[in-house]
């Protein structure tokens, strides 16, 4: 007598949501959360390399940030979607390495003498010159400026979204973008002549509307 058919789990069913996923891996299923990570690692990846500046730093950070998630997936209460809950974890797992470096802000003398030595480097593939520069100036900026604008420039993310993930005011972000963004126009200026500054982010890729 053959037996019946296995039920499939939420992880091999076409259209699973993100929350039924997530929701199946609370109850014990053992493939759903392997799913959430398929779905979302690209750009995870994504937002802590931005932050970070660092490909080995990014991915112990989205490593932290994927297992910190699994192990905390109880606590997710669904006020806001499972991507918001985990760029939140991913962003949280970038700005507490960032403390722990202690990096030091650059003052505005060091912020000018950037912008002259960059200025004076050989001239490379534009693309690559200027996703390079944006990088190293992102560097500059204190972790939660940093956060700030590579959620809202970089990522494509409204102000409302952004605000969602950094749990903080809309307001707070929009302030710390528009700081950040004073700190770099200094460093980025001479990008001008080769490239809109307000669309350097799509010299990056993963820009969405």
């Amino acid at each position: 007598m053959n037996s019946p058919p296995e039920t499939p789990s939420p992880a091999d069913r076409p259209a699973v949501s993100d929350a039924d996923l997530l929701a199946a891996h609370i109850t014990g299923d053992p493939h759903a959360f392997s799913e959430i990570v398929k779905r979302h690692r690209d750009r995870m990846w994504a937002v802590a390399l931005r932050t970070l500046g660092d490909p080995d730093e990014a991915a112990d950070a989205v490593q932290d940030a994927f297992v910190s998630a699994y192990r905390k997936a109880g606590s997710f209460r669904g006020e806001a979607a499972v991507t918001t809950w985990l760029h939140r974890i991913v962003v949280n797992a970038c700005l507490d390495r960032m403390r722990r470096k202690s990096v030091r802000p650059v003052a505005d003398d060091e912020l000018i003498e950037a912008a002259e030595r960059d200025a004076q480097l050989p001239d490379q593939t534009v693309e690559r010159e200027v996703s390079m520069e944006v990088s190293a100036a992102l560097k500059l900026l204190p972790a939660d400026q940093r956060a700030a604008l590579v959620l809202v420039d970089m990522m494509g993310y409204s102000v409302e979204d952004a605000a969602q993930v950094l749990q903080v005011p809309s307001g707070t972000v929009k302030s710390r973008c528009a700081r950040g963004r004073a700190k770099l126009a200094p460093i980025l200026s001479h990008l001008r002549n080769r490239s809109d500054l307000s669309r350097v982010s799509s010299a990056k890729g993963d820009r969405t509307s």
